[in-house]
């Protein structure tokens, strides 16, 4: 009876754990064809951004506006880290989108030490980048210390508050022909976590673990029975 009672244990966990290792397999095709779609999605030709956000519009779309920056509106400051560089602050301006109305724009970023650039005055340009509604605000992330204009995650609709715009954010692909004094931060994948492969590496794993104790459990209550 014991026999029996560790081989049908054995063999559901097993089961379990190799039907979840093949999920997430399921789960990591899954995720690789979104990531294609989006990286399709971002880098096709812009279209102009329009009065009315049109319902293909999505986020990642790419968009060209043209106007002028607010250089009266003290630019918001979002406290970021670039791999091999460090700290760095990501410049968030307003513009007054042509057919449109102010909005938001991710110009790029300065590294932390560096002077606030300031934006062309009074002259107008065109910008080509991806339209993006970035979700980085959780619970434990800081107020915003706005005496000291430093945010610690873009929040698309805080930042439309306090620089007055509409809750729309175009994030630079590339820089534009006037000098903006910063390194532009295209909106890419590489912050969509994708961890399916590991995850079911893990489970079987774990399948394998568990398949060699119910083995050496069975072994040893046979020879126990003898």
């Amino acid at each position: 009876m014991r026999l029996w009672f560790g081989v049908i244990v054995g063999v559901i966990g097993v089961g379990i754990l190799l039907s979840l290792g093949l999920w997430q397999v399921q789960r990591l095709a899954w995720k690789e064809d979104l990531l294609a779609r989006i990286e399709r999605e971002i880098s096709a030709d812009p279209v102009p951004l329009r009065a009315t956000l049109e319902p293909e519009l999505r986020r990642y779309s790419p968009v060209t506006v043209s106007g002028t920056f607010d250089v009266d509106a003290e630019p918001i400051r979002i406290l970021a880290s670039r791999k091999t560089v460090g700290a760095v602050y990501r410049i968030i301006r307003p513009f007054q989108a042509e057919g449109y109305g102010r909005i938001l724009v991710d110009t790029g970023w300065i590294v932390d030490d560096a002077g606030m650039p300031s934006a062309p005055a009074d002259e107008q340009i065109t910008l080509v980048g991806n339209l993006d509604t970035p979700i980085e605000a959780d619970g434990f992330t800081p107020a915003p210390d706005l005496e000291g204009n430093i945010w610690f995650a873009r929040d698309v609709p805080e930042m439309a508050r306090a620089l007055s715009t509409e809750p729309v954010l175009v994030v630079l692909r590339d820089a534009p022909e006037t000098d903006l004094g910063v390194t532009p931060w295209p909106v890419d994948t590489a912050g969509i976590p994708n961890d399916h492969l590991q995850y079911a590496i893990t489970w079987f794993s774990l399948a394998l673990i568990w398949g060699a104790m119910t083995v050496y459990f069975l072994l040893r209550t046979r020879r126990s029975a003898r």
